[in-house]
């Protein structure tokens, strides 16, 4: 009798064991849920990266055409700028407004 007693206590000392591993083993710190998330925010990070990268391949472009091209610096100031050179006449075109624009604004024809 007393030689059962001790396998029932060394089978519940095994499952109580076998249990906080388990427990330990999928949620706790360097478990596999813990794992996957790891590897998930790495995949975003992977991601966002990938379009910093190809931000700056764009950026680096156009500095070197800056550098290299006087027309692409020119065009930049005139296009952001307004730039005008000598001589040239700046004429400015706006577009006519709408019907319901002028409702808006409350005045009458």
């Amino acid at each position: 009798m007393d030689n059962t007693r001790l396998v029932r206590l060394l089978t519940l000392a095994a499952l109580v064991i076998t249990l906080a591993l388990q427990v330990v083993l999928w949620f706790g710190e360097g478990s596999v849920m813990h794992i996957w998330q790891l590897r998930k925010q790495i995949a975003a990070q992977e991601a966002q990266l990938q379009g910093l990268r190809q931000r700056n391949e764009i950026l680096e472009a156009q500095v070197r055409s800056l550098k290299e091209n006087l027309d692409t610096m020119e065009g930049l100031a005139r296009g952001d700028l307004g730039m005008i050179r000598q001589g040239e006449t700046f004429f400015l075109v706006k577009e006519p407004q709408d019907e319901g624009a002028s409702d808006a604004s409350g005045s009458e024809p």
